[in-house]
């Protein structure tokens, strides 16, 4: 019995383009530059490895180093795109479950985790956006009791030369 290997389809292609090295700069990381690296899985997924460093506590005086992993794929039963995103600054892992918009330059990804109050769960939007080949951003926002999105991040990815 042999198992049918999955071929990439069209919906692939925008992982792809995230493919390389890229600079990266947040509202939430000061003056701090993060690096982030994406590689292909037979161009069926992606594993986006990030490092930079982010500010200690509230007072933000002291930064600690931080490593970051999204994967992304798109699978074909769910007609959807899925991945998960990890942080060595907390322990919850992402699940992701979303489709590119109409405009094929978006890709909006939906997850639920902790809420930023501290109580209980919450509903996440996060957005990568490509601006142009070279520049994409990457946003989060959180579900409002009125079913609207609230921004609360933007990071820019730029591709490095």
């Amino acid at each position: 019995m042999t198992m049918v290997m999955a071929k990439p389809r069209a919906e692939h292609g925008f992982l792809e383009k995230m493919v390389g090295s890229w600079d990266v700069t947040s509202d939430m990381s000061g003056d701090a530059t993060w690096v982030e690296n994406v590689r292909s899985l037979q161009g069926l997924w992606i594993i986006a490895e990030g490092s930079g460093e982010m500010p200690k506590g509230e007072g933000g005086e002291e930064v600690v180093p931080v490593t970051t992993v999204l994967t992304l794929g798109f699978d074909s039963a769910k007609q959807k795109y899925v991945g998960t995103w990890l942080g060595s600054m907390m322990d919850n892992l992402w699940v992701y479950e979303g489709e590119a918009e109409p405009d094929g330059k978006t890709l909006s990804l939906y997850t639920v985790g902790p809420s930023m109050s501290g109580e209980g769960l919450a509903d996440y939007r996060e957005q990568i956006t490509f601006l142009s080949d070279d520049h994409r951003t990457f946003n989060s926002s959180a579900k409002q009791p009125d079913g609207s999105w609230k921004q609360f991040m933007e990071a820019h990815y730029r591709r490095r030369t």
